[in-house]
């Protein structure tokens, strides 16, 4: 089951999301009353959560629903909008916490020079961007800053939305407590490097790298998420990212030294995760900062992972 927000007029609405279309939650559940004479106990909110599991208050009939578009092919085809012609946003307006993992694939860690480690002799590195100004829609353009224009870059990440409270969960059970997956983009400024004449301290590199990570609009996510349920193993999915037609990253989560369970239990061990905060887990090999290769005003991006979706944007000049 994928679900996704869309802007209808001034306000946000849930919908089914499909390869090509989406169909609002609202007019589906108005059809499979038409069409079946049964009345569904589904309140109509953009809280993706509402819907999800493993708490959603209406997922089981959320689910019911899914599965019936499923079984009827073209049903609801009349109410259904094209992907072009819809405003998708991003799936959740304001997690609690957006976390981000750096250093999650070996072949990243050495295309930037550097020897990977075995997950059993380290831990995950784990960082954050601001949610209210970095994440960012689908279809949207992202500008380049104009204080650092110069080495802007991609990277394709599945992220990992929590439906439950989790602290100091076990990895074997750190899967019960997702609600669902998405595409994340993880924009990054590679050299970022505020007060240029300053006097250089020990941990500048490392703060220069992290300042790099939030740009506004520098998080694009979506264009919908897959429930849980649906998806019960994430560790065998294909990532890709393509600038312009052209594919840069091309790998599968299957190549993660830290999974996604592994993740999870790693975080909650000393931070309490909430419903709703987004982790996303790390970037493949394929980064522009590889090759020198950096992003432009009018360059196209489009993540996609394997059963969730196509994340579209655009680069544009900051105004």
């Amino acid at each position: 089951m994928r679900l996704c927000r869309f802007a209808q007029g001034t306000e946000a609405r849930p919908a089914f999301y499909f390869d090509k279309l989406i169909v609002p939650l609202e007019a589906a559940k108005r059809i499979y009353r038409e069409r079946t004479h049964k009345e569904l106990s589904l309140p109509v909110t953009d809280d993706l959560l509402a819907y999800l599991p493993p708490d959603g208050k209406s997922f089981a009939a959320t689910r019911e629903l899914a599965a019936w578009l499923e079984t009827n092919p073209g049903v609801a085809d009349g109410a259904a909008l094209d992907h072009s012609k819809a405003q998708i946003l991003t799936p959740l307006p304001r997690p609690p916490k957006l976390l981000l993992l750096a250093g999650n694939y070996a072949a990243h860690i050495e295309e930037g020079g550097r020897n990977a480690v075995a997950r059993q002799k380290t831990f995950p590195y784990v960082f954050m961007k601001p949610p209210s100004t970095t994440l960012n829609h689908p279809g949207a353009s992202i500008p380049i800053p104009k204080v650092s224009p110069s080495f802007i870059d991609w990277e394709v990440e599945l992220g990992v939305i929590l439906g439950r409270r989790a602290k100091a969960v076990r990895e074997e059970e750190a899967l019960q407590y997702v609600a669902a997956y998405t595409v994340v983009n993880d924009i990054s400024d590679r050299k970022f490097r505020p007060n240029p004449g300053r006097e250089n301290r020990q941990q500048d590199q490392f703060f220069d790298w992290l300042h790099g990570k939030w740009h506004d609009g520098f998080c694009p996510a979506g264009p919908c998420v897959r429930s849980a349920d649906s998806l019960p193993d994430p560790q065998k999915l294909r990532l890709t990212l393509k600038v312009n037609g052209e594919t840069k990253q091309n790998a599968s989560t299957t190549q993660q030294i830290f999974p996604v369970a592994a993740v999870i239990a790693f975080i909650s061990s000393f931070v309490t995760l909430e419903p709703g905060d987004i982790i996303s887990t790390g970037t493949p090999s394929g980064v522009g900062n590889a090759t020198g290769t950096y992003l432009k005003p009018g360059d196209r991006m489009e993540a996609e992972i394997e059963g969730i979706g196509v994340l579209k944007n655009q680069m544009i000049a900051d105004r």
